[in-house]
């Protein structure tokens, strides 16, 4: 943009004029940096909007679970065993005794003095468990015990890992195999090499200690049993023995057995509506805060009077008191859930809830989890505003175009103003000139003419 720095030789006021046509331009960038402004201010407050919304089915979902009533909360008598429990579970007591836990084999090979030399050259490793299943591999170039060890740790069928001890001897690198499962059943019972002679005599196993490798860990079955009931499992982690709940032994009871007590616990449900409860109030209070209207100020909030906003509302309240429970007609207000009137908010009576909980469980878990539960019905009625193609999404979408194509003409209009004001400070340089040119031609001219006449005079 060009600026004339002599602008106004001529006595004339056209430095004010050009700041004067300035100012005038600048009110019509002024509008459209409102609007932009207004714009923006909606994006955003779609966002709040969204995340409420995404909140309160995020809660609704939750709450939607089956898994979220009827927990049972499960306590042991040591750290011998831990505990996992579904709503499958059953209340009850249990004496657990753990005699022996599950181990996976191990076999250590004789040392060796680099464990980046070459056993031989390629071959075939076969090894076959006791469960009957034999896993081939080729292990290509490297029979080293580095290479062996990259080879048998990358496939993931060969039923063992491989890893390199360094043993502080004189050959000090040694091959630990070890069954990837627990149990005897997973235990090495053959190991060969075929197609290499050199390998095949160090990595032979049969069963049996050998000249280059002997069982460092034996593979055996978890052994224990639950109110006198004796049990075997290859694995640590027992699932399928008692309904609805996940034994994970951690050490042998030494005959000491441990407590296992099931209990009911209502909490995790009590969370889960409470949680739903303090969600929905929260979408009210943004929706409120987004389109509040200040009488005295007579200001308006970024969504005021926006029907979108006023959907949201009406969509999700409608969704909540909607929901029903098929069964037995369980409401909201029967387990202590009531709106106020002032405000639309829920509030929760504890007592109450606590007693529909411990006396109408399946009412209760019904109003919230079956198909014309609340849990659902929220959740369908969020997701028509949050999803890709949701009314909010395409709302927002639709506003951030608008800023976008606002922007744009802000530039546009800003560079023809431009345009404009240097057209108007080249014209206006122009006049103060010829002015300036003006005004001394009629000084010279005014000093001929006193000129003359004082001659004339004398």
């Amino acid at each position: 943009m060009a600026t004339v720095s002599s602008l106004g030789l001529s006595g004339l006021p056209l430095t004010t004029l050009l700041d004067s046509l300035q100012k005038n331009e600048n009110q019509i960038l002024a509008v459209i940096q409102d609007r932009q402004t207004a714009a923006e201010a909606k994006v955003t407050a779609y966002g709040k909007l969204k995340d409420a919304v995404a909140a309160f089915q995020k809660a609704a979902d939750t709450v939607g679970k089956t898994d979220s009533f009827g927990a049972i909360a499960a306590k042991t008598g040591s750290d011998a065993i831990s505990v996992t429990t579904t709503n499958q579970a059953i209340a009850g007591q249990y004496s657990v005794d753990v005699t022996q836990l599950a181990t996976s084999q191990t076999l250590v090979y004789a040392g060796q003095a680099d464990r980046a030399a070459s056993i031989g050259s390629g071959g075939t490793l076969s090894v076959t468990l006791a469960n009957g299943d034999t896993k081939t591999l080729d292990l290509g170039a490297d029979t080293s015990l580095n290479g062996l060890a990259k080879a048998i740790n990358a496939d993931a069928d060969i039923g063992v890992n491989a890893t390199v001890v360094n043993d502080g001897s004189g050959t000090p690198y040694r091959l630990l195999l070890t069954s990837r499962e627990t149990g005897a059943e997973n235990a090495m019972t053959s190991i060969s090499v075929a197609g290499n002679t050199d390998l095949d005599n160090f990595l032979k196993y049969a069963g049996a200690d050998a000249a280059n490798v002997e069982q460092g860990q034996a593979a055996q079955d978890a052994q224990l049993s639950i109110n006198g009931i004796d049990i075997t499992s290859a694995s640590n982690t027992i699932d399928n023995v008692i309904d609805g709940v996940t034994l994970t032994l951690n050490q042998a009871t030494n005959g000491t057995p441990t407590s296992l007590n099931l209990t009911k616990d209502d909490s995790v449900a009590k969370t889960a509506i409470q949680d739903f409860v303090k969600a929905y109030n929260t979408l009210l209070g943004t929706v409120k805060s987004l389109t509040a209207y200040n009488v005295d100020s007579q200001t308006s909030s970024a969504l005021t009077g926006d029907s979108v906003a006023r959907s949201v509302q009406t969509r999700m309240r409608d969704a909540v008191s909607g929901g029903f429970d098929a069964t037995q007609g369980t409401n909201l207000s029967q387990i202590g859930i009531t709106t106020d009137p002032k405000t639309g908010e829920l509030n929760i009576d504890e007592a109450k809830l606590d007693k529909a909980l411990a006396d109408n469980a399946e009412g209760v878990k019904s109003l919230f989890t079956s198909d014309t539960g609340i849990g659902k019905r929220v959740s369908d009625t969020a997701d028509s505003f949050i999803k890709s193609d949701g009314t909010l999404t395409t709302a927002q979408d639709g506003m951030s175009q608008t800023v976008a194509d606002i922007k744009k003409q802000f530039e546009e209009t800003s560079d023809r103003i431009a345009q404009r004001m240097d057209t108007y400070r080249a014209q206006f340089t122009q006049l103060d000139a010829m002015v300036s040119q003006m005004n001394s031609l009629s000084s010279y001219l005014s000093q001929q003419l006193s000129a003359l006449n004082g001659a004339k005079s004398k």
